[in-house]
């Protein structure tokens, strides 16, 4: 069995989601799109699947998560339906339920957080309620883990037994919108069947004026003239376009089964609280520092208290592994070749990678709680007036603010964007925002070089990050995406306390994902940089690594960094296998260099100068990311030609911007 979970944003889906799942749940896309899903077997019932849908308002088709909810509703053909109300805010989200009625598929209402409901004085009936929309409603607290069980069971029953929704007809019999709705599915009720589509559905979709649906239907010319000639006359009898008239009659409808079932609650301290906290965290004078302390505290407690403190004790604990390791080897006495490969190949690599993995799971643990809290949604708020200046809505801060995350999800993360313009502008800027990949370049060559300033160091590469990006943008405004952003329009939830679980939940993901990556890429980039770095051309093992094949590519290359101030072979190698991922630029240092990482800053003084280390820092920061980005942009864009000129653009960009740093700090130096 095979169920879709659908709701609004911030009405508690993910959370929901977990409960029922647990984390017993894998990470996929959509298929044909690079909308991310989740799926997981339900705790209790070996053979139920649920799938977590993209959040959404409404099922029009506009925006990517749109298209792919309603496409998996009616081509995947789930058994059922979980959709998740927020109770809190029940005529907004009631939107959407209406909307997913006409789809005809079995369905159950989880109508969510009514501890809040009845915390503040409200109370909803449930029975009338379900009655009322023809389906089955259960009334959860998702957060508290109240009603989990009552709701899947009734899930369970309903799609077992496909129950379909007694209630698809939302109008008033006398009005104008019902006569249009009813003339068209007499038009086109033959041809839904012979599709197996839903016709109320397909009704709403041609009055929105979707052309796909007129020829998903095969209407002809006259029927289709006839269709435009119906709703021209609806909405001159009701003075409203077409949509505004679907959406009033679906407002009247959720009123009057408000205003029989439900009493409303009075304001809730929730609410009041966030009303008082935004007047500072959304102030006209205040958003802004509050903002950016918040991202300092961030990066403070990330690069210097916390995470970077559990690295240094992480590298330690790798180090000594290693020393046993290489004494058991030496002990069996195994072949030295081998033990090289062991060694400095296999350890030293993926080794030096993974004592980075606290630093990363302590920058996603800070930002899941951003998120969580509803402050993830103020910066966005905030924003929006800044980034309408280099011709982006506040919509794209959240992709790249997932940047700084990852440069995969958030170039995924675009497809919420519904203006192509401003879509493919964000795509092009996020790579300009520090992944985290890059953290365990930033870490060594800070504590090499500024120890005393690291998180300095590390703000100041995330801002010239950020005002490269900016300068871009200006670029593209005036020239790529002339035009405006489309409007910014953003609910801003309550304030709420982080689900500690959920919370691990994404820090398990995060950390699997990191390790993964440790295990699979940088562990055959490790193997393949030492073959390079041991065999020459005529595959004997060299005694010095300037001998090597590696050695070979690298002086190829390396001219090209003359005029950036780094121009050694092993360093231009460690930027090639930076494209596989950029946590093998360390591993790959650490290999070729013949140390452990704990030495690593010590050696890396015979390459670098304080200069020529903010020239490399300033150029892996801002050069092309990993494969799986370069990967995720051809899959957005669509053109292979495209994709190769913005990785060719980046290098270009992040060279000119090295060269700068570099002369420039040799004048004043």
């Amino acid at each position: 069995m095979i169920l879709a979970l659908a709701g609004n944003q911030n009405s508690g889906k993910t959370t929901l989601f977990n409960a029922l799942t647990g984390s017993n749940q894998h990470v996929g896309n959509f298929p044909g799109v690079t909308v991310e899903r989740k799926s997981g077997m339900v705790k209790g019932y070996k053979d139920c699947e649920i799938v977590d849908l993209p959040g959404i308002y409404s099922i029009r088709p506009y925006t990517q998560e749109e298209i792919v909810s309603t496409d998996f509703i009616l081509k995947e053909h789930p058994d059922g339906i979980v959709n998740i109300v927020d109770a809190t805010n029940i005529e907004r989200n009631l939107y959407l339920s209406l909307q997913l009625l006409e789809l005809k598929v079995p369905m159950v209402i989880a109508l969510n957080m009514m501890d809040e409901v009845r915390a503040n004085g409200g109370s909803i009936d449930v029975e009338k309620l379900s009655e009322i929309l023809g389906v089955p409603v259960v009334p959860i607290a998702a957060a508290k883990g109240e009603g989990i069980s009552e709701l899947m069971e009734t899930v369970y029953n309903t799609a077992s037994r496909k129950v379909l929704p007694s209630v698809y007809d939302f109008c008033d019999s006398s009005s104008a919108v019902h006569r249009c709705i009813h003339a068209i599915v007499h038009l086109i009720q033959d041809h839904a069947d012979m599709l197996g589509l839903p016709y109320r559905f397909c009704v709403t979709r041609l009055i929105e004026g979707d052309g796909d649906m007129d020829e998903q239907l095969g209407l002809n010319q006259n029927e289709k003239e006839l269709i435009e000639h119906i709703v021209v006359e609806m909405e001159d009898s009701t003075g409203l376009d077409r949509n505004a008239a679907l959406a009033d009659m679906r407002y009247n409808f959720i009123e009057g089964a408000v205003d029989e079932a439900v009493i409303k609650s009075h304001e809730s301290k929730e609410h009041r609280r966030s009303v008082a906290i935004d007047k500072v965290l959304t102030g006209k004078y205040t958003a802004l520092p509050v903002f950016f302390l918040v991202m300092f505290l961030v990066f403070w407690l990330t690069f210097n208290a916390i995470g970077q403190r559990l690295s240094d004790l992480m590298a330690v604990g790798i180090e000594n592994l290693t020393a046993a390791a290489a004494a058991g080897l030496e002990a069996y006495g195994l072949n030295p070749v081998v033990k090289s490969l062991v060694i400095d190949g296999i350890f030293a690599g993926v080794g030096s990678v993974l004592s980075f993995l606290p630093i990363v799971v302590t920058l996603f643990f800070f930002l899941s709680i951003l998120e969580d809290t509803g402050y993830m949604a103020r910066i966005a708020f905030v924003m929006d007036s800044l980034l309408r200046k280099i011709g982006l809505s506040g919509r794209s801060f959240v992709p790249m603010l997932m940047g700084f995350g990852c440069s995969v999800p958030a170039i995924m993360a675009t497809r919420t964007l519904s203006s192509d313009r401003d879509r493919k502008m964000t795509i092009l800027l996020t790579p300009y925002m520090s992944c985290s990949a890059k953290i365990p370049i930033y870490a060594v060559f800070s504590a090499a070089f500024f120890p005393k300033h690291a998180a300095f160091v590390m703000i100041g590469l995330y801002v010239t990050g950020i005002v490269v990006g900016i300068l871009a943008a200006l670029l593209f405004k005036s020239t790529l995406f002339r035009g405006n952003p489309v409007p910014f329009v953003m609910e801003l939830p309550n304030y709420r306390l982080p689900s500690a679980k959920t919370v691990a939940l994404l820090l398990w993901e995060k950390a699997k994902d990191f390790i993964e990556r440790a295990f699979t890429i940088i562990f055959l980039g490790s193997m393949v940089i030492w073959f390079l770095q041991t065999f020459d051309s005529r595959l004997n093992v060299v005694v010095d690594s300037a001998d090597s094949l590696l050695a070979i590519i690298g002086r190829f290359i390396a001219p090209v960094f003359g005029p950036v101030g780094f121009n050694d072979w092993r360093v231009a190698t460690s930027l090639i296998s930076g494209f596989t991922a950029k946590e093998s630029v360390i591993s790959t240092l650490a290999v070729l260099l013949g140390t452990s990482i704990d030495n690593l800053g010590t050696v890396l003084g015979s390459l670098f100068s304080p200069l020529t280390a903010v020239s490399f820092l300033v150029f892996t920061l801002l050069y092309t990311p990993c494969v799986a980005a370069i990967a995720a942009v051809r899959r957005e864009l669509n053109s292979g030609l495209k994709t190769l000129t913005v990785v060719i653009s980046q290098c270009v960009i992040a060279w000119i911007v090295s060269f700068i740093v570099y002369n420039i700090g040799g004048i004043l130096l």
